[in-house]
C-alpha cells in the first residue's frame, strides 16, 4: 500500500532532482550513470493534453505498460511512495520509489520518481507532457539509473534496452 514518504526511508542515489533539473535545461545528467530520454508526440489540443495528464497523475501510464501499481495509489504528489511491481509469470520484483517533484505549469505536467532501497536500479526518472504553442502535445521520459542488484548488474546492456522499451511504453500508454 502507498505510504507518505517515510522519513527514515532515502533515495538511494545522490544526486536528487538531476533529471527534473536536466528536462528543464538547468543541469546535466550526473555521470556514472546510463542515461535515457525518450520523447514522442501525443497529439495536439488541450483535450489531449489533460487527458495525458491525467493518465501520468493518475499511474495510468505505468498500468498501460504492463507496470503494476497497488490499488488505491493516489495521484503522484510530493512524498508520495509507492512499490511498484514488473516481471513475469512467477518472476516478480518489487521497485520501491518516492516522488519528488511535480511540475504543474499552463503548458507542463510531470513528476519525477526516485528509486528507494529495494529497488533493482538506483537513479531517478522524471515524466513530463508538455503542450506546445502550437498546440501539440508532446510526452517525455528523462532518466538516469545504475543497477542496484546483481540480476540488474547480470542484465549489462539488455536492462538499458528494456528501460528503453517501457519509456517508450509509457509514451504509447498516454494516449491509449
Amino acid at each position: 500500500m502507498p505510504a507518505s514518504g517515510d522519513p527514515g526511508r532515502n533515495p538511494t542515489y545522490p544526486e536528487v532532482g538531476a533529471s527534473l533539473r536536466a528536462f528543464l535545461g538547468t543541469g546535466a545528467l550526473p555521470s556514472g550513470y546510463r542515461h535515457l530520454r525518450v520523447e514522442g508526440e501525443l497529439g495536439s489540443g488541450d483535450t489531449v493534453f489533460d487527458l495525458a495528464a491525467a493518465r501520468l497523475f493518475g499511474w495510468d501510464m505505468h498500468r498501460g505498460a504492463g507496470i503494476h501499481v497497488p490499488p488505491g495509489t493516489p495521484a503522484a504528489t510530493v512524498g508520495l511512495d509507492v512499490d511498484l511491481g514488473f516481471g513475469v509469470g512467477p518472476v516478480r520484483a518489487t521497485a520501491p520509489c518516492r516522488v519528488l517533484d511535480v511540475l504543474r505549469t499552463d503548458r507542463q505536467r510531470g513528476f519525477t520518481y526516485g528509486t528507494l532501497d529495494g529497488h533493482p536500479e538506483s537513479g531517478e526518472e522524471t515524466f513530463v507532457v508538455t503542450r506546445g504553442a502550437d498546440g501539440r502535445v508532446v510526452g517525455t521520459v528523462i532518466a538516469f539509473s545504475r543497477p542496484a542488484r546483481w540480476y540488474t548488474r547480470a542484465a549489462g546492456p539488455v536492462g538499458h534496452l528494456l528501460q528503453r522499451r517501457i519509456a517508450l511504453r509509457y509514451l504509447a500508454a498516454l494516449t491509449a
